[in-house]
């Protein structure tokens, strides 16, 4: 029985390794057998049917599956579909499925409560920061998008916060939702978004995990960047183009440079110049977004022809260019919106 006072230890972010460690199991492939339910949707201990009775019972007493709850659910018509995820300390997160054309369905997770980021086209930004999330807090969002929508295809860590703030639990989320005896997600099919921390950059690079790597570059131009994207004024372009080139080099793996598109701000020749520049040489992949609207912030969504003349200023250049669809900003689900009141 927990007599500490404190809530329970949630087992969803546990290796098996490490419930077997526990001193609750007397085999190692008990510990097995959790892990696999938690991957396959048991959420409490009575319906690991597998475990013996007095085990589930003891289970049960001292440990729970899950630290967190889905206290809200929203849908877009578009087939975005957004949870607020309650907390023990009572502050929420949200994650968000994103369906792509061909019905791919991805887990767009947050890896801290709030931003320390401060970038200015994002309402996340804004709420301000509090804490990073722990390993289970993050693991769990992934498992309850699959409880509510099935089985997904992909990970992103683009959510809420700055993962390479908390890329230790980044890397051991990763191992779990990728161990052959639980989820077994390929790494392939993981992303790691970041603003642009250059020191994050050379970590993943250099401890793993070998995942897809994404970077909110939204414009080449220095001055407008460091307004923009307060991360400038101590990951300068230049530094940063230098650790994604390191990314590239040690991992094999295309960069994606994501460029958030707002109205008459960062869509001119030069911005399409000075971003064919910086991508020159580099293995990467450029993704416009156009912006989506956040209540209070002084941007504007451009118009589809702007949208397109700029892609098209980037291909000149002999970029590679991909649009990004809107999605899920009626439920304040789409990029750069998480944080909204719905």
């Amino acid at each position: 029985m927990n007599t500490t006072g404190s809530p329970p230890k949630a087992l969803s972010g546990f290796l098996p390794e490490e419930l077997f460690s526990l001193n609750t199991l007397d085999k190692p492939f008990r510990a097995k057998q959790i892990f696999k339910w938690i991957a396959d949707g048991s959420r409490d201990f009575p319906s690991m049917t597998n475990l013996p009775l007095p085990l589930r019972n003891a289970l049960s007493a001292n440990y729970r599956v899950f630290s967190t709850t889905v206290a809200q659910t929203l849908r877009d018509p578009d087939g975005t579909v957004k949870l607020q995820i309650q907390l023990d300390d009572n502050s929420a997160v949200e994650t968000v499925l994103l369906t792509d054309m061909k019905g791919r369905k991805t887990a767009c997770v947050s890896c801290q409560v709030g931003c320390p980021m401060g970038c200015a086209f994002c309402q996340t930004g804004h709420i301000g920061y509090s804490r990073n999330l722990d390993v289970s807090e993050i693991v769990e969002q992934f498992y309850h998008l699959e409880d509510a929508v099935g089985k997904l295809d992909n990970i992103v860590f683009m959510g809420m916060g700055e993962p390479l703030l908390n890329l230790e639990a980044i890397q051991r989320t990763v191992e779990i939702l990728t161990h052959p005896d639980g989820r077994a997600l390929s790494r392939r099919r993981i992303t790691v978004s970041t603003s642009g921390l250059c020191e994050g950059i050379y970590r993943l690079a250099d401890q793993g995990p070998n995942v897809r790597l994404a970077v909110s570059l939204t414009t080449a131009d220095p001055v407008l960047r460091e307004r923009l994207m307060p991360v400038t004024r101590s990951n300068s372009l230049s530094e940063l183009r230098k650790a994604i080139a390191y990314y590239i080099e040690k991992t094999g793996n295309r960069v994606t440079l994501e460029a958030a598109i707002m109205q008459d701000v960062n869509t001119k020749v030069e911005h399409a110049r000075q971003l064919a520049d910086f991508a020159r040489d580099l293995h990467v992949h450029i993704n416009l977004i156009p912006w989506n609207p956040v209540p209070g912030l002084p941007f504007s969504t451009p118009s589809t022809a702007e949208v397109h003349r700029f892609a098209h200023m980037l291909e000149r250049e002999g970029l590679t260019v991909t649009l990004r669809m809107r999605r899920g900003d009626k439920i304040g689900g789409a990029c750069g919106q998480l944080g909204r009141k719905s």
